[in-house]
């Protein structure tokens, strides 16, 4: 079978994810904590990606919002560990979100951050 075929019919896994995430403008890798990699724009976080098969996103604005990807997804998202008050959810790479909707996640939490950036600060 040829390789973009079979690309296509599997999900994601977590190079992928680093890959969409820093493919984003401004975006780039850092590692704060020893073995824990995320990706930030204007030297703000907007995943979390560890070494696991799970990214940390922002998920709403608090965590009511974010709450709703525990209900249609309650397998394979949780509230973050710390902040999730502030509508962090961890997900599931390769789980049942299905991978558009992994990729539109990364795109809302960091449209977020990006919003919440100085103006000059922005990509």
């Amino acid at each position: 079978m040829h390789a973009a075929i079979v690309r296509y019919l599997r999900h994601v896994d977590h190079d992928d994810v680093l890959a969409y995430c820093l493919a984003k403008p401004g975006a780039f890798r850092d590692e704060p904590w020893e073995g824990d990699v995320v990706a930030k724009v204007g030297g703000k976080i907007f995943a979390f990606l560890g070494s696991g098969h799970a990214v940390g996103l922002k998920c709403g604005p608090n965590r009511e919002v974010a709450d709703e990807w525990l209900h249609q997804y309650p397998d394979d998202a949780k509230a973050s560990p710390y902040i999730g008050r502030s509508g962090w959810n961890v997900l599931t790479i390769g789980g049942a979100i299905p991978d558009d909707e992994l990729r539109e996640a990364i795109d809302a939490s960091y449209d977020t951050i990006v919003s919440k950036l100085p103006k000059k600060a922005r990509p």
